[in-house]
């Protein structure tokens, strides 16, 4: 069978939506809002990314979650990825100062 020469996605779609992907996702509600929450496994875990609870760095390798406003359809800088701990403790503590 000949190869396929014309691209998967329209010129201007995003190959990446929010939501999309193969891993599972759940809905959570708290004090916060309505959020999406993906789990990401260490080994998918290809990039460094500071995590907004502790601003500390999630290293390449290290599982951690994905999260992003449930209600919004906005792109994909509005995802933010957490450790796990720091998400499932933001409630209980305030946001961390940034560190120089």
């Amino acid at each position: 069978m000949p190869r396929r020469n014309r691209p998967k996605y329209a010129i201007g779609d995003d190959p990446r939506p929010l939501s999309g992907g193969l891993a599972a996702q759940r809905r959570e509600t708290a004090h916060d809002g309505d959020w999406l929450v993906r789990n990401v496994p260490g080994a998918h875990a290809t990039k460094m990314y500071r995590c907004p609870g502790c601003d500390h760095e999630i290293p390449v390798g290290m599982a951690h979650v994905v999260t992003w406003p449930a209600d919004d359809y906005g792109s994909v800088e509005d995802r933010r990825h957490w450790h796990q701990a720091c998400w499932a403790a933001r409630g209980r503590r305030g946001p961390a100062s940034r560190r120089r």
